[in-house]
């Protein structure tokens, strides 16, 4: 990834056969004294899975995978690896040297065994089986042990992110890609977890205490250094690593990470997800200790196989394994593999003490693929209780950017780290700031920037986005966009922004530009102003929006079903000021200025019936409007702290939004009097094992009589691809209101039903289900101002629309059936309509 050549004589003046073979060997001497690893059979020759693996006389062990295969390594020496498993005879291995990879284990099957503990053959029982009998004196026992007990807490955090390219093999090595580069293999180790040889290109590092309190259910995580290296300062890569790392609790039924809701081992939903055993017991750190092992009863599910001990007195968790398995329904992450520790303060508290999380990313689940690692190592200690803090204390401001948590000293770290980095972390801060250095590694950081944030930069300046360069609608033809904004860190304080566009057809250019100020950090008080010449599809939303640089994908499909003419051309002038009295919800006073007309005139026509105008009949709307708005997001969570930020999880937060808005006539040639309100409300819920439904309402009214540039449209969608809160088996401007009511709920099963299904399981589906309804109402004022020769109708009957659908085809691509449910004598009704859309989902 980045570098200079510190050490580029050296390895140029050697051959890279040779260069390789001190990889290798230095991979594999590593800092562990005993490494085993292979696959496990049975006499058929088939895969063992979930086979338990273990240095005997010690707490280490492992459990093979779906296919069979096991990596296990100690920082101790073993003679012996015993493999075992129920209804096979147990094997033991012994071990001449401490690398013994590549092993092909075959376990015999045991009659007698299998006849003495049929119940656990298999999938175990429910009944009569003592580890699920533990199980439930964990369950009771959850709220003794913890901070749980206290009414306040506070401990401190350190937390250690990294990211590795792994399976790191001579021809990566020999690769182009490397050219210039090579000394960066110096710096390789070896997995613990896979066995697998990586190379580390980011490193982050994180202090913090956390302050808790149980009676308020409120905790606040104040950072007191970060510091990093590979990505530069790149606040928004951190937070999102982050948010993809939550902390889990192992008591609850659901561990939700990278948007997923595994079930957990120890939950009570357990019981009906997994198998478990009792497989020993002995003492952990001091404390006497039941270990159970588990493994999933049915494939194609989101599940962990691993073990956990539990304290033979407190029925307390002490030490949890977690792999998740190979068959779990999530893309581009191979492995994933959680470890936690608990320490015992007294006879009944357990608190964690270390949190180990590491994930293989990876085009597929290949044994052999190269991917990324992404490891999160977190330990706690100095634990405090019932230290009460004043309420306000809890508070999330709105901005909490301290500049001097991101350069504290070495002198720091050393003295406040909880644990120190050995020699090999510490060489690759050296490796990695060396790299940023290397003109190679700048050009592939610039491409991988590209296709990120869909903008090129430069010094001080962005051009993009460059995905939007190309458009097309009936009006325009081929429409062709360049623009660009000012960026000199992720933290700017003010930016401008700007476009340019045009259409080969009506041979137009077109044109938007804004720019906005932040005037306080504390309040995010922010002034903005912008104003737009261009072309667009107003019937695509409710929720109108005075975005002077937004364009909605309808009015630039390339393909649409029926002609999608029904364009406005609008010249739009806004100002506005926000600010956030509480984080995440924001005030917003604007005014605008906008002339409204059709864009294609003989084909659709937005013309009402003005006494003042020439002929009686007004073709364009002019209006001041002055708006207020309240937007509330709980839950969101962003990164960078200038005029603008990066929001990490997107859509998995609640939305409320109210707007109050008011026309003035005769203000600058305005020509309406009028009052409008309006409501959106969005929220996803995610249910267990199930998957999401995500709720969205909206609603509006309008007080006053406006023509049809100003009426509220039910959004509908003629192009072939899902246009969130449209209606995908309407026509754009099919139904016009001054007051409506919408309600769209959408479900994700996540694979859920599929991976019931033989045949279908493997493919990794998952199924979407929707149903979509609009009420609404016009008045006979507003009809009887239209002009333009549109009919005006308003869902009075309820217009609705159901819909099926299967993503994750190919990872990427969601299809969906639309059926329309009312309505359909009209002329134009199309029954069923085919939408999909594109996507980089786990």
């Amino acid at each position: 990834m980045k570098n200079d050549v510190n050490n580029y004589a050296f390895a140029k003046a050697i051959s890279k056969q040779v260069l390789f073979i001190g990889i290798l060997f230095f991979t594999l001497i590593g800092i562990a004294q005993t490494k085993v690893g292979g696959v496990i059979y049975d006499e058929f020759g088939d895969g063992v899975p979930f086979a338990n693996v273990v240095f005997p006389g010690s707490s280490e062990g492992t459990i093979s995978n779906d296919n069979g295969r096991f990596y296990l390594q100690s920082e101790n020496t073993y003679q012996e690896v015993e493999f075992s498993f129920v209804g096979y005879k147990t094997q033991i291995l012994k071990l001449d040297v401490k690398i013994n990879l590549d092993l092909k284990i075959i376990l015999q099957t045991d009659t007698a065994e299998l006849d003495a503990v049929m119940v656990y053959a298999g999938k175990t029982s429910k009944k009569n089986n003592p580890a699920i009998d533990i199980l439930r004196k964990v369950w009771e026992n959850r709220r003794k042990n913890g901070l749980s007990q206290f009414e306040q807490y506070q401990y401190d955090k350190y937390e250690k992110l990294e990211f590795d390219m792994n399976t790191i093999d001579s021809s990566m090595i020999k690769s182009k890609l490397f050219k210039g580069m090579e000394f960066v293999f110096n710096y390789a180790d070896t997995s613990r977890i896979t066995g697998k040889t990586y190379l580390p290109i980011f490193i982050n590092e994180s202090l913090s205490t956390v302050y808790g309190d149980n009676e308020i259910n409120n905790e606040i995580d104040d950072v007191k250094a970060n510091k990093n290296s590979g990505f530069s300062n790149n606040q928004t890569l951190i937070a999102f690593v982050k948010d993809l790392y939550n902390d889990i609790d192992v008591y609850d039924r659901y561990l939700k990470f990278f948007d997923k809701s595994f079930t957990s081992p120890v939950g009570k939903s357990g019981i009906d997800t997994y198998n478990y055993v009792l497989r020993d017991t002995a003492i952990v750190d001091g404390v006497e200790a039941y270990n159970i092992v588990y493994y999933p009863r049915r494939k194609g599910e989101l599940t962990f196989k691993g073990d956990f001990w539990v304290a033979t007195d407190s029925y307390a968790i002490k030490e949890i394994n977690m792999q998740a398995t190979k068959s779990a329904n999530i893309n581009w992450v191979k492995e994933i593999y959680i470890e936690q520790e608990y320490d015992v303060l007294n006879d009944s508290l357990f608190l964690i003490t270390r949190d180990y999380f590491l994930s293989d990313f990876a085009l597929n689940k290949k044994e052999k693929s190269k991917g990324i690692y992404g490891k999160r190592t977190t330990l706690f200690d100095n634990y405090q209780f019932d230290i009460a803090k004043d309420p306000d204390f809890y508070r999330r401001r709105v901005n909490d950017y301290n500049p001097e948590i991101y350069d504290r000293d070495e002198a720091y770290w050393d003295k406040n780290r909880l644990e120190k980095l050995n020699k090999d972390e510490k060489q690759v801060y050296t490796m990695l700031d060396t790299l940023k250095k290397n003109k190679k590694f700048k050009r592939l950081y610039n491409i991988g920037t590209v296709l990120a944030s869909g903008y090129y930069e430069f010094d001080g300046f962005d051009f993009g986005p460059i995905f939007s360069t190309f458009g097309f609608n009936d009006v325009e033809g081929v429409r062709l966009r360049a623009g660009g904004r000012t960026f000199f860190t992720a933290n700017d304080p003010w930016r401008i922004e700007g476009y340019g566009a045009y259409g080969f057809t009506d041979q137009k250019f077109k044109f938007g530009i804004g720019g906005k100020y932040l005037l306080d950090k504390q309040s995010r008080l922010i002034v903005s102003v912008g104003y737009r010449d261009d072309v667009e599809q107003l019937a695509a939303s409710l929720t109108r929006t005075n975005d002077v640089l937004g364009r909605s994908l309808a009015s630039s499909a390339l393909i649409s079903a029926g002609n999608n003419g029904r364009l406005s051309k609008i010249k739009l002038g806004v100002a506005a000021v926000s600010f956030e009295p509480l984080y995440n919800l924001e005030f917003r006073l604007g005014a605008s200025y906008r002339k409204i007309e059709t864009a294609n005139p003989g084909f659709f026509s937005l013309d009402y019936f003005d006494t003042d105008a020439p002929g009686g009949i007004g073709s364009e709307t002019n209006q001041a409007e002055v708006d207020f708005s309240i937007t509330y997001k709980p839950g969101r969570k962003t990164t960078n702290y200038g005029v603008d930020r990066t929001i990490i999880n997107d859509g998995a937060y609640p939305i409320l939004f109210l707007n109050y808005a008011r026309g003035f006539k005769d203000l600058f040639s305005s020509n309406f009097d009028y009052d409008k309100a309006q409501f959106y409300y969005s929220h996803p819920f995610q249910i267990g094992v199930f998957g999401r439904l995500t709720a969205r309402l909206e609603a509006g009214k309008t007080f006053g009589e406006v023509p049809l540039a100003l009426l509220d449209v039910i959004p509908g969608n003629q192009t072939y691809f899902n246009i969130p809160g449209s209606f995908n088996t309407m026509n754009f401007y099919e139904f016009v209101t001054d007051e409506y009511l919408m309600v769209n709920l959408n479900h994700n099963f996540n694979g859920r039903l599929f991976s019931r299904i033989p045949g279908l399981r493997d493919l990794n589906l998952r199924e979407l289900v929707g149903v979509k309804a609009a009420y609404g109402r016009i008045s006979d004022e507003n009809i009887a101002l239209n002009a333009s020769g549109l009919n005006y109708l308003a869902p009075e009957d309820i217009f609705w629309e159901y819909s099926v659908g299967v993503g994750n085809i190919f990872k990427v691509l969601r299809l969906d059936v639309n059926f329309r449910g009312g309505y359909n004598y009209l002329p134009d009704a199309r029954q069923i309509a085919v939408t999909g859309s594109f996507g980089f989902y786990f």
